[in-house]
């Protein structure tokens, strides 16, 4: 791999984490087409890729949250709980049953296209008082256990899903968003090291691009820091419409890309 390459992976990283870190989001969800379609990394190494993505832009946006204390609450405790054993399922599923980039983006469409839908609709109808209560502690650990299922498939952690979901039932965006980073992070390290013992037992490109997941980790650490400083000044609506923009609009894409 050349250093164009891995400056632009740099830059990508940057530009990316910088937008969604704010909503909670690590932002290897939005690296994954410009893997495939940019640098050309194969499946299923673009899941791996993206987890060491996340492994070394992590600790970028957690640092500045740790530093304010938004870490320190029950719903980072629950949602890593729940992804942590998801995310090994999700790695074993990708390898040996969803290597076709086809599914692959079809899947993540319809996942995240009427969550993004949803989210923006929820944020924009006419104001009134909504009497739904916060989802329970077991539900969140239940969420959390099926999206860390999903992140393993595909690569994203599961802030992505995991961000929409929550906000959409009434959680704050400032008290998601460290909170699915933390979990994004924590299921990335053991994605990619079960990938990692993966890559040995099958003939798939299982193994992660390890040059160009640094290089991209790295512009994501600068990004992510930036992005997290930002987060405070930002009201909770523009936040909610940001988490779901960008949820829509990856849908969108990879349905796009999937039918055309």
């Amino acid at each position: 791999m050349d250093w164009t390459m891995l400056l632009g992976g740099v830059a990508a990283g940057l530009l990316i984490s910088v937008v969604t870190a704010p909503a909670g989001v690590s932002g290897a969800v939005f690296l994954l087409p410009v893997q495939l379609s940019v640098f050309a990394v194969p499946n299923p190494s673009v899941t791996p890729t993206n987890l060491l993505y996340n492994v070394v832009a992590g600790p970028g946006a957690l640092w500045r949250h740790a530093r304010t204390g938004a870490l320190r609450g029950p719903l980072t405790r629950l949602l890593v709980a729940g992804t942590l054993p998801g995310v090994v399922v999700g790695a074993g599923v990708r390898v040996f049953a969803l290597p076709g980039p086809t599914v692959f983006r079809l899947l993540i469409a319809a996942l995240l296209l009427p969550l993004g839908v949803w989210l923006c609709l929820r944020t924009l109808r006419p104001a009134r008082k909504r009497t739904g209560a916060e989802p329970s502690p077991r539900a969140v650990t239940g969420l959390a256990l099926a999206v860390g299922v999903v992140g393993g498939i595909y690569g994203i952690g599961g802030g992505s899903l995991l961000g929409p979901i929550l906000a959409g039932r009434g959680v704050p965006v400032s008290r998601v968003a460290p909170a699915a980073l933390a979990a994004t992070f924590a299921t990335s390290v053991v994605g990619a090291l079960t990938f990692a013992l993966l890559s040995l037992t099958t003939t798939e490109a299982a193994a992660p691009d390890w040059a160009l997941g640094l290089a991209c980790g790295l512009g994501g650490l600068i990004g992510g820091y930036l992005g997290a400083r930002l987060q405070p000044h930002l009201p909770e609506t523009a936040l909610r419409l940001l988490l779901g923009t960008l949820a829509t609009a990856l849908g969108a894409l990879y349905a796009a890309q999937a039918l055309f």
